[in-house]
């Protein structure tokens, strides 16, 4: 609201002047150097960040965090790891208050629609095949970067979109097609020695193999999709129109702009199985297997049911989250104000050993055009202050605060062109069996971060969020309370 601060911190800062105008009032020496020295300490725990929180924040949270300890809040179980299985989705934190529907027919399938109950949001996924950026030159990466610009101003015009997030997955192949393949086709006349040779040839072809998943997933508030779904139907029937008009529409702009192969929504079995190797990245090849097998034997049983999708127990540290017999490490990734290239953040998604997972997720919420001229205008008052300011001093202004100006002061003639005013942010998450010492990846998570020419940030005291909005493609996001 004023100079960055917000409206907490603002009534925060002028409370703490009360001493220091007592002091005033009574003509009060003590009293006045006591002010001072009060208020001094108060701007600095209310206005100075540190690692991303004011030192009030920070405590705030510690103390929370400590409750949450002694009546063992942050500690969770399944309903099935005690004997009790229901139909219900079975989720630790944030991720209880999903409930999953049954949306459109696409395809053969229904698209599983996801509604958030405690901020109010729907949310759909779709899984992303994309040729990869390792071969493309400049003029195609230019080309895909113009296609993801459409692709969120379109979604920005649109109005009902409130958030779009693209979440990346890459995991050390575990061979788990290649065995199934092996399995169907083997010739049992085949000699032992021809079998030793192909075992070895993909003993060794697997330990630098890497397998990734892609997925794109948006939101839309409740107030938004409920006044759309009025010119279709009442209740969900409209809601799910209304969602199957954007779906086309973001599905049309990823295959023409963004240069994707496939555009697959996923249905509620698919998400579960998705759900699954979030918590659990071990367990894709018994899936794949088990599919493998149903093609012989139509007794098996094949993907994942609800109740069983989540972990069996979960916990939250300050600085790792556990989840079965896997634990996990995330940082948030200060994006620059300048831009970045596309596919700057690929070193960030390669393992360093077999057995790690990366997972990198990066979100563009919308912005209402309103706010955004409301934001444009303080910013403008903003740097005309700061300009007037520095002429008045005498003082030179630096190559960086100017171009800081001059970018602000384009963004209402972008806006007007049509733009959608984004301010994105990406989280990156490291997984590994708790066999292995999570703090020394969680410290690689970061070398890797800063060696794309980013500053990573450990989201401490929030690693159970950060992993759900990172790793599980249901439109978990950080910038709504819960």
């Amino acid at each position: 609201m004023f100079f960055g601060l917000s409206g907490a911190q603002i009534v925060g800062v002028v409370l703490s002047l009360s001493p220091l105008l007592f002091g005033v009032n009574q003509k009060n020496p003590a009293w006045l150097g006591l002010g001072a020295v009060f208020f001094a300490i108060a701007v600095f725990l209310i206005v100075v960040p540190i690692r991303g929180r004011s030192a009030l924040g920070w405590l705030g949270a510690v103390v929370l965090f400590g409750v949450g300890i002694v009546f063992k809040w942050t500690l969770w179980r399944s309903d099935a790891a005690r004997g009790e299985f229901n139909e219900r989705i079975d989720m630790p934190g944030v991720l209880s208050a999903l409930e999953i529907h049954d949306g459109p027919l696409v395809g053969r399938s229904r698209v599983a629609i996801i509604q958030n109950h405690a901020s109010r949001t729907w949310a759909a996924t779709a899984r992303l095949v994309h040729p990869g950026l390792a071969m493309a030159d400049s003029m195609e990466r230019a080309l895909m970067g113009q296609g993801l610009v459409e692709l969120l101003n379109a979604a920005g015009r649109g109005g009902l979109i409130d958030e779009v997030m693209f979440i990346v997955r890459t995991v050390p192949d575990d061979g788990a097609e290649r065995q199934a393949y092996v399995r169907r086709h083997t010739n049992a006349g085949t000699p032992d020695v021809l079998r030793r040779i192909s075992d070895d040839v993909a003993e060794t072809v697997a330990a630098f193999g890497v397998r990734t998943e892609a997925f794109v997933t948006f939101t839309v508030t409740d107030e938004k999709l409920r006044k759309e779904a009025k010119e279709f139907a009442s209740g969900f029937e409209g809601r799910v129109r209304a969602m199957r008009m954007i779906m086309d529409e973001l599905e049309a702009k990823a295959r023409n702009g963004m240069r994707m192969e496939q555009v697959d929504w996923l249905s509620s079995a698919e998400l579960a199985e998705v759900w699954r190797t979030a918590f659990a990245p071990g367990d894709r090849a018994q899936l794949v297997m088990a599919q493998a097998e149903a093609e012989v034997n139509p007794k098996v049983r094949t993907g994942v049911e609800w109740p069983l999708a989540g972990p069996s127990q979960a916990g939250l540290a300050i600085r790792h989250y556990e989840h079965d017999a896997w634990w996990s490490a995330s940082d948030t990734i200060r994006l620059p104000g300048t831009g970045g290239v596309l596919g700057a953040l690929a070193p960030v998604l390669m393992p360093a050993e077999r057995g790690e997972r990366r997972c990198l997720m990066v979100s563009f919420p919308m912005m209402d055009l309103a706010k955004a001229q409301r934001k444009i205008r303080s910013a403008e008052a903003t740097a005309d202050m700061a300009e007037g300011v520095n002429e008045k001093l005498g003082r030179r202004v630096r190559a960086a605060e100017q171009n800081a100006m001059n970018r602000t002061r384009a963004l209402d003639q972008k806006v007007t062109q049509g733009y959608s005013m984004i301010r994105p942010y990406a989280i990156a998450t490291v997984t590994v069996p708790n066999s292995m010492p999570i703090a020394e990846f969680g410290r690689r998570l970061d070398s890797s971060i800063r060696s794309a020419g980013f500053s990573p940030l450990r989201l401490d005291l929030a690693q159970d969020v950060a992993f759900a909005a990172s790793t599980v493609p249901v439109g978990i996001t950080l910038r709504r309370g819960y």
